[in-house]
Order: structure tokens, then C-alpha cells, then sequence
């Protein structure tokens, strides 16, 4: 078994109550080093998010040194910034199966830690979900209790950040907004806000008023009951001194502290520890520097180093497997391409992206047309929303938002897209299970929700050289809303040179003649029937594929032939059983009145967890093993009966 490097201090402490009665003010900083030590230690042999946490460790040290958590309540946006809070809350031993199967999340979740408040893998629920805990506190009568969110600049962005924080300032609760602002989602950030935040930390006049404050807040504990008064002075110079410089927190009724070192743990720990004693609202600002910590991430690739994956700590250099035979490329590179050589020949397509760049290769397109490539930030419905303005205008925007991203933009889709039959096209990437990232990031759902929508066409490519295709007959003529759901990761080989096709909307194409049963697969799962085909005819038998390619309009003159010549059919999906193709065969079927049987393969009604993709179809119970077993016994049945 591995050991990791586990300093002495950091041996000591099991749960934050050993930080609390083990370690010592002057201790804080080697503990920092300890944990930073670890975290490096540990992603760099099992891989996993990494710069996101080195950024917070004195503030995770911090506000565990002085928060009596799990009482006081810690809520992390996102998760990416967690790893030192997990291991500080119990979980050091197993640190190492983070985001491996049957390991431990690698975002907080209740159910494994009370120490983790609220699950959350998404971004920007922090101050919602926080001043939710507060509000019931204060109906409960536990008014001692703390509530603290820890957002970072580029959460910040999402409207639902600023929904918090307008509701926030008008309730009177232990509501503490710590801004972890590091410039960076995975990505640099983009908008006024960060712009904003860059003239409040450069400001010499923020940091003159900022020094009296805190010089000030350290005379609190003086005072005692006299203490709120003080701090209404403090309030009342502040704004007296930036009459002519407005403060858009302060405007929302939070006290603003800061801008601080979120790298000095002794001076965080001051501040937090004066902060517990001013009631009301309060936002403390924090700079802090994503990879702080570990010189290679420091100075290389911000981007690279948010999930760099397996790496030798000492070097900094990336371990690269390289594979025996050349590798198709990823499905979002192809989009990434794809698009540029569609908008160098179609002056009317844009791309849009929810502070996703390059993680759906949109970057591709962003440094060739930059005028006509668009990151929003980490807003989905305004991307959407934006999207819809520009279709308007007779634009084609291609609007790419991970799968599971989407969820957060439904409404946008039905009231501003498919409601005025708008030509937007939603490139659905990380469609089905993702692996490691586990149930908040799994895109499960996405077939069975855009299915039920009026006017969108819904459909998953095989490989990548339908997803070519369908980009190209999404803007080649306006269809309305358009749907592409590609998986993560890879697919088949691909030439470049192939000239585009239009595909006729609603038609799916027979991969394969059978007689004994009939697959019907949508989208790049399709790859898992192909391969249990093969086996499958070693054995005798003779099995029919379809690859449907939309489930909305769905092909009903294939399923015609499908019903007409088959008693046995197989659906297969890397989404939800519930909604999805199976869903809509079964709809067909009762809508012209077949008799089938028909056994739906998908992701189940339950929340998958985190592991590879490939033990995730075989937990769910669709990969090869489980195609062909079902296939096996269905043949076996109908053997059975013909005896009978």
C-alpha cells in the first residue's frame, strides 16, 4: 500500500477539534505546509482536482481553527477548493480513494461527512444554501451558530450568487460570505465583476480604509457590548471616505471587509475570529492564488494545473501514457474544429460558452475569430438566454454547456428558445456517465428533459463523424432548437478530409442486418453494442442494430421495420431509463399498437456515483458484459416458448 507524506503536525489531527486543542497559533503556518504537502503528495499519484485546493489551505486552516465546526456550518461552492477540509475533517486515511470507485467524493457530501453542510458539484449555490442554514438557525433559536459560504470569484458570476446576496442583505443572520478571489474559474475570468473586483484590490484608497478597519477590528474584543457600535463608526468612514467610490456589497446591505492576504493563516485567523463577534451579513475578501504552493502550477498553465492528472511532484512534468495505437480525438475537440471550419464558410455562426473554453474546446474557435467566440462566465441561463437574443438577430449560435450544466438553464430553453422556435444549437458535451466527477456532474438527463420540449430536435452521433455532420445540418437551414449530445472522451478514428453531409432530421441508420433480436442504441453508447455484437455472432446468433440517432423526431419508419420483422428488441442509452429512448420506443409502440418485448438498457432511477466510465456502464448494467447477457436471455426465452 502507498504511504503519503503526513507531516507530524498534521498527524496529530483527525478532526478539527484536535486542530482547535493540538495546534497552536504559531503552529498554524507549518500545518499549512503539511497539508499542502500532502494534497501534492497524494493528486499527483492518484490525480484528481489540484489547484483550486492548494489556493485555500490557510483559509481552510483558518476557518477550522476558529469555526466550532460541524456546529458552525461550512459551505464550499463548488467543492474543487475541499480537498483540505476533507482532510482535516476525518477522512486523511482515505484521502487516497478520492474520486475512485467505491472511494471517497471528491466534492463535500453529507452523507459521508457531517462536516460537509451541503452537497454541492455545481457552482455558485454557496450563499443561497448558507443563508437558507442561517434563517433556520435564527427560527430555531440557535443564534450562536455560524454560517460561513466560501465562493470564489469566478462563482461569483452566476446569477444565482447574486440572488443570495440581495436576499442575504436583508435578513439579520450569522451570514459570513468569504470571496475566494483567485481570477480563475477553471479558466481565467471574464466580465465587469472581475474587473470590479481588480479595482477594489488595487485601490489605494480600499487599502488605506482597509488598514484602519482592521486596526480597529483588533480593539473589538476591548469593548465588549460596546463592540457593534464600533464597528457602525467603522461603517459610517467608510463610507464617508469612498463617498465618490461605491461598494457594490456594502450597496447590498453586507459589511465589506477586506481585501486580505488569503495566504498569511495567522492574520485570517484574527480576522475570522473578529468577524464571529459583528452580527449581521458580512462579505471578507480574499486574495489567493490558484496552485499557491507548488512552484510548477504557480508558474506554468493556471488551466492546466485546476486537474492536471497523474504528474511527478518533484519535476512538475505531466505523466503522458502513450497509447500503443493512435488515438481518436476527443468528441470536443472535434466540435471545436468542427466549428470553425462551419463558421469560416457561414459568416452567421457564434459560439457561446459558460466559462467552459477549454473544456469543450470552444478556445479552439476563440483564439481563430475571437469577435465570434463568447464566454460568459459561469452563468448558464444567461448564456442561453444570450444565445436566444442573437438567434433573434438571425445569428446561428452554437451553444455548448456540459449536460449536466443544462439543468440549470431549462426554463431558458423552453421560454426563450424553443417557444420562438429560435435556431440556437445546444452541443450537450460530457452526455452520460463522466466517470470520476461523479453524481453532480453525470449527464443523465438531458434526452429525457429536451425530449418533452415542442419544436426541439434531440440527437446523439455515434462517432465523430456524425457529430461533423449533424453541426452542419444543424445550421445549414433553421430547424429551430437543436440538440447534439456527445459523451466525454473519445470515440472512433476520424478523416478529416470527408466532405460534410446534411442528415435528413428523424432518420437513424441500420448499422447492422439480424434476424434473431434487434438493438436499438442512441448516440456513442452504440460503440458497446457494436462490440457485443461481434462477440455475440462467434456464438451463433444473429443480431440486428440500429443506431437511431434522434430520439425527437424519432424515426418511425425504422421502428416500423423494427416491430414489423422483430418480437425481441433491446434499447440502449447513456442517460436515464426513465424518459428516454427506451421511453419513446415504448410510446411508439402502444401509439400503433405492437407487441414486443422490449428490455430498456440506461442509467437506472437511482444517482450514479464516481468511478470510470467503463465500471460505471457496468454497475448501471450496459456495458458489453450486460448487452450480451440480456441478449442471451431474451433468445433463451423465446427458445423456450417455441419448445413449449
Amino acid at each position: 500500500m502507498a504511504t503519503y507524506n503526513t507531516g507530524e503536525l498534521l498527524k496529530k489531527i483527525n478532526l478539527p477539534s484536535d486542530l482547535r486543542a493540538k495546534i497552536t497559533e504559531d503552529e498554524l503556518p507549518q500545518l499549512c505546509d503539511e497539508l499542502r504537502d500532502f494534497i501534492i503528495d497524494v493528486v499527483s499519484q492518484k490525480g484528481g482536482h489540484f489547484g483550486a485546493s492548494l489556493g485555500v489551505i490557510e483559509l481552510t486552516v483558518a476557518l477550522h481553527y476558529i469555526f466550532n465546526t460541524p456546529y458552525d456550518k461550512l459551505v464550499w461552492d463548488v467543492g474543487h477548493q475541499a480537498y483540505g477540509h476533507k482532510i482535516l475533517t476525518g477522512r486523511r486515511e482515505v484521502f487516497h480513494t478520492n474520486r475512485i470507485y467505491k472511494g471517497i467524493s471528491g466534492f463535500p457530501k453529507p452523507s459521508e461527512s457531517e462536516y460537509d453542510a451541503f452537497a454541492v458539484g455545481h457552482s455558485s449555490t454557496s450563499i443561497s444554501a448558507a443563508l437558507g442554514m442561517a434563517v433556520a438557525s435564527n427560527y430555531l433559536n440557535e443564534k450562536d451558530r455560524q454560517h460561513v459560504a466560501i465562493i470564489g470569484d469566478g462563482s461569483m458570476t452566476a446569477g444565482l450568487a447574486f440572488e443570495g446576496l440581495n436576499h442575504g442583505g436583508v435578513e439579520n443572520t450569522n451570514l459570513l460570505v468569504i470571496l475566494n478571489d483567485n481570477c480563475m474559474a477553471i479558466d481565467p475570468n471574464v466580465g465587469a465583476l472581475k474587473e470590479y473586483l481588480t479595482d477594489i484590490t488595487t485601490s489605494q484608497t480600499y487599502n488605506k480604509v482597509k488598514d484602519e478597519v482592521w486596526n480597529l477590528l483588533g480593539s473589538i474584543s476591548k469593548f465588549g457590548p460596546n463592540a457593534q457600535a464600533i464597528v457602525q463608526k467603522i461603517e459610517n468612514g467608510i463610507k464617508s471616505t469612498l463617498l465618490k467610490q461605491s461598494n457594490l456589497f456594502e450597496s447590498l446591505n453586507f459589511r465589506y471587509f477586506g481585501p486580505v492576504d488569503g495566504h498569511d493563516v495567522n492574520y485570517l485567523a484574527k480576522v475570522l475570529a473578529d468577524l464571529k463577534d459583528i452580527p449581521g451579513p458580512k462579505i471578507l475578501h480574499c486574495i489567493t492564488e490558484k496552485g499557491k504552493g507548488y512552484q510548477p502550477a504557480e508558474a506554468g498553465d493556471t488551466t492546466k494545473w485546476h486537474a492536471p492528472g497523474l504528474f511527478n511532484k518533484d519535476t512538475g512534468e505531466i505523466i503522458k501514457i502513450t497509447p500503443k495505437n493512435p488515438e481518436p480525438p476527443k468528441f470536443q475537440d472535434v466540435f471545436g474544429h468542427t466549428i470553425v471550419e462551419l463558421a469560416e464558410k457561414n459568416d452567421k455562426i457564434v459560439g457561446v460558452t459558460p466559462a467552459m473554453p477549454s473544456g469543450c474546446s470552444l478556445n479552439i474557435m476563440m483564439k481563430a475569430m475571437p469577435n465570434r467566440a463568447f464566454d460568459v462566465g459561469i452563468a448558464e441561463q444567461h448564456a442561453v438566454t444570450f444565445s436566444a437574443g442573437m438567434a433573434a438577430q438571425g445569428l446561428v449560435p452554437f451553444c455548448n454547456i456540459y449536460s449536466s450544466f443544462m439543468q440549470r438553464a431549462y426554463d431558458q430553453v423552453i421560454h426563450d428558445v424553443a417557444l420562438q422556435y429560435l435556431q440556437v444549437v445546444f452541443c450537450l458535451d460530457r452526455g452520460g456517465v463522466v466517470g470520476a466527477d461523479g453524481s453532480t456532474h453525470h449527464g443523465a438527463y438531458d434526452l429525457a428533459y429536451f425530449r418533452c420540449i415542442p419544436n426541439m430536435i434531440v440527437s446523439a452521433p455515434l462517432h465523430e463523424e456524425d457529430l461533423r455532420n449533424l453541426m452542419y445540418t444543424a445550421q445549414a437551414e433553421n430547424h429551430g432548437p437543436f440538440s447534439i449530445r456527445y459523451p466525454r472522451g473519445n470515440g472512433s478514428m476520424i478523416d478529416w478530409k470527408t466532405p460534410l453531409k446534411k442528415i435528413k432530421i428523424g432518420t437513424g441508420q441500420r448499422i447492422k442486418n439480424g434476424d434473431d433480436i434487434a438493438i436499438l442504441s442512441i448516440g456513442a453508447i452504440g460503440q458497446e453494442a457494436i462490440k457485443a455484437i461481434t462477440e455475440l455472432e462467434k456464438d451463433g446468433l444473429s443480431i440486428a442494430h440500429y443506431d437511431m440517432r434522434f430520439v425527437k423526431p424519432i424515426d418511425e419508419l425504422m421502428l416500423h421495420e423494427v416491430f414489423s420483422k422483430f418480437d425481441k428488441v433491446i434499447t440502449l442509452e447513456d442517460g436515464c431509463v426513465m424518459g428516454g429512448l427506451g421511453s419513446a420506443v415504448l410510446e411508439f409502440m402502444a401509439d400503433n399498437d405492437y407487441t414486443a418485448t422490449v428490455k430498456r438498457l440506461g442509467i437506472p432511477d437511482k444517482f450514479i456515483e464516481h468511478g470510470t466510465q467503463q465500471e460505471l456502464y457496468n454497475e448501471c448494467f450496459y456495458d458489453v458484459a450486460a448487452i450480451k447477457k440480456t441478449v442471451k436471455s431474451l433468445v433463451q426465452k423465446q427458445t423456450n416458448k417455441a419448445l413449449a
